[in-house]
């Protein structure tokens, strides 16, 4: 499944991968997975910090428009128990590396969990980018690359982070907060 957003964006969100109930059957990331599912937990964050029109994702027809930012994932896939194989996401490298190409404006990336997070960091080594020391994930943690970009590390805001308050709208709100910040001292 093919990311989506602004494509202009400043900001490049990088996820897991394709939920089998939600994105993998609407066809849109973050999208369908219900009331209460990680795609309006995520667009309500938006939504909050003004990069989102709405702040609900239930289908492709629903009228959501991004501002400024652009969702891709690790794997194009819905990998069994939500959790791909590094072959699926090495795999599926040279399809976040087409989006990522086509972004020229990115600055931030919130990369939206530890599996993203490392795949972003090996889609850069691969374009010979070399990041010493290998910057280590948490919520919350800002990296400077020297891509010039800014990488930031968020959990992912599945039900089962969000359901047991490991995520909250507030972390999320402050990932965002990190987001803004990093983009206007550019």
């Amino acid at each position: 499944m093919p990311g989506f957003g602004d494509p202009r964006a400043r900001v490049l969100l990088v996820a897991l991968a394709p939920a089998a109930h939600g994105a993998n059957r609407t066809g849109r990331a973050f999208t369908g997975d219900g009331p209460g599912g990680s795609g309006d937990f995520l667009m309500a964050a938006l939504h909050r910090a003004g990069f989102a029109n709405i702040p609900t994702s239930r289908d492709p027809g629903d009228g959501l428009a991004l501002h400024d930012v652009f969702i891709a994932s690790a794997a194009r896939c819905a990998p069994p128990d939500n959790k791909p194989t590094p072959e699926e996401i090495a795999n599926c490298r040279v399809h976040l590396d087409a989006e990522v190409n086509a972004l020229p404006q990115v600055r931030v990336v919130v990369a939206l969990g530890k599996i993203a997070f490392d795949a972003y960091l090996r889609l850069l080594k691969q374009r010979g980018i070399a990041i010493r020391p290998q910057p280590a994930f948490g919520h919350g943690l800002a990296h400077a690359l020297p891509n010039g970009q800014t990488l930031i590390g968020c959990y992912h805001p599945s039900r089962q982070n969000t359901n047991t308050g490991k995520l909250t709208p507030r972390m999320m709100d402050d990932v965002f907060r990190m987001t803004q910040r990093a983009l206007s001292r550019r």
